[in-house]
This record gives C-alpha cells, structure tokens and sequence, in this order.
C-alpha cells in the first residue's frame, strides 16, 4: 500500500456527514464542530452526548440512505457494521466525497490521526490506520511531555512571522531571520527542541 498523505483541512463552512450516533459518532461530531464544519448526522439510535449537542449540526433519526452523501465534502461512517460502511464508501465516492469509515481500513479513503494539542499547536500521530491504539498512546505521552510553554512560543512565533511577512525582507532573509529569533526564543525559555 502506498504512504498516506498527512493534511489539516480547513473545514469551516464545509459540509461533512457522519452516519451512526454512538459514543464513537460523538468524538467525531465534537471534532468537526471544533473545526467549524457545516455536520450533518443521520443514525436512527443517538446518543444522550450528541443529543446535547444537537443544536449545532442538523440530526436526521432515520436509517442512511444513499443521497445523504450528496453534495457531502466528507463522510464519516461510525456504523461498525462493515457491510453498510462499503454501501457508504461506494455512494459516498459517486458524490465525490471521501470517507472514513471508523476502525474499517479497508473502506477508508482517508484515517482521522490521533492528535496532541498544546495551544495552537497539532501534532498528528497515524499508524496509517495499523494500530490506532498505539497512536493514542504516543498522542497522549506527547501531550504529557511537551512542555506547556510551546503553546506561547507558538504565539510569539506567529506574531514575529506576520511583522516579517509584512516586511520587504527577501524569503531568505526572513527565514534567516525567524530561525534566529526562534533560537532566541528557545534559549530565552530554556527549552530544547
């Protein structure tokens, strides 16, 4: 099988469609409402957590049907049903959506990564959907041992690359820069990377 392609989408105002409701629909519900996504839902069962959520996506309690996936940029399948996850991969496709469909490798388009979050900073973790235990366990060992203080490196970085963006430095010059002001930083906190 070919390398997977890691990316951070910018979900905000694009439809994506879960199909299933359970605890596992809800964790993938929470992240694409996080991400600004336009989510739809359909599951004829949902969960107390997701009912408590509902009035940030639109629920549809009733079983899947193909056109659901119409005009969807994403699908979600958390189904665990392995038969019904291909019927949703097939339809999904034939709208030009792609999809995942949750611990279902064979009917994955692409694998949702288990993710560290310091601040603004994302460190995805993938096993190219192999062991998404073992990702779970790096993304939490990450978020214990990363230092706090990343998160306000990340905003003094940020906030130093705009000025420098905004200037008539040269590319080189503004990398050269930036990597110096990094270092700076980095010493200036006592912290090794």
């Amino acid at each position: 099988m070919p390398e997977m392609y890691p990316v951070f989408l910018k979900l905000d105002g694009r439809p994506v469609l879960v199909v299933g409701a359970g605890k596992i629909g809800w964790r993938k519900v929470e992240g694409l409402l996080a991400s600004g996504a336009v989510v739809t839902v359909v599951s004829p069962q949902v969960c107390r957590e997701l009912r408590e959520l509902r009035q940030q996506f639109t629920l549809i309690e009733r079983e899947w049907q193909p056109s659901d996936c119409d005009g969807s940029l994403l699908v979600v399948a958390a189904t665990g049903d392995s038969v019904l996850n291909a019927r949703i991969r097939k339809c999904a496709q034939k709208a030009g959506a792609l999809v995942n469909a949750v611990d279902d490798p064979p009917n994955c388009d692409f694998y949702l990564p288990a993710v560290a979050r310091i601040g603004d900073l994302r460190v995805a973790v993938s096993t190219q959907g192999n062991a998404p235990l073992i990702a779970g366990r790096v993304r939490r060992f990450l978020e214990k041992t990363l230092p706090p203080e990343l998160a306000e490196l990340v905003d003094a970085i940020a906030s130093e690359r705009q000025k420098v963006l905004a200037s008539d430095m040269t590319e080189p010059e503004r990398l050269k820069y930036l990597k110096a002001y990094l270092a700076a930083e980095l010493e200036r906190r006592g912290l090794e990377l």
